[in-house]
């Protein structure tokens, strides 16, 4: 009787170094998840659960000690309910100011934009009751 046996090759591939650059980017990341993760009211195993991954992932992308996949970028950022950019921290402001200090209404905009999107909703509710009994005292007068 003759048994053959199969031998199979499984080719190891490591991961490339992380350059200093990496890090303090991957680090800036973790903290923007982890700020994004509390102000959203997500445990560490909630957003793990959510994403499909294992809480000691979440842990390890929050501290910057591992990367994160590109292709899980997106749905973190919508758990997060903010954009991608956002979450990169490449939010770009889209409107040219004036030189100088910002208004104050421009710096309590930049504020509530910050806030988690439960809040921001009850501040546009506030703001949209304001402006409707200012013009509805306007048209009065």
């Amino acid at each position: 009787m003759v048994i053959k046996s199969r031998t199979t090759t499984v080719k190891m591939t490591m991961a490339a170094p992380v350059t200093s650059e990496e890090q303090i980017f991957m680090a800036a990341l973790g903290k923007r998840m982890n700020e994004l993760r509390k102000a959203s009211g997500l445990t560490q195993a909630q957003m793990a659960l959510a994403l499909n991954v294992s809480q000691q992932a979440i842990q390890s992308w929050e501290a910057g000690r591992r990367r994160i996949q590109i292709s899980v970028l997106p749905a973190v950022a919508k758990l997060l309910s903010v954009s991608l950019e956002g979450l990169l921290g490449e939010e770009t402001h889209r409107t040219l100011r004036k030189r100088g200090p910002a208004s104050r209404l421009e710096q309590q905009i930049e504020i509530i934009s910050q806030l988690p999107k439960a809040r921001q909703k009850m501040v546009s509710e506030m703001l949209d009751a304001v402006i409707a009994q200012a013009r509805q005292q306007e048209m009065g007068s």
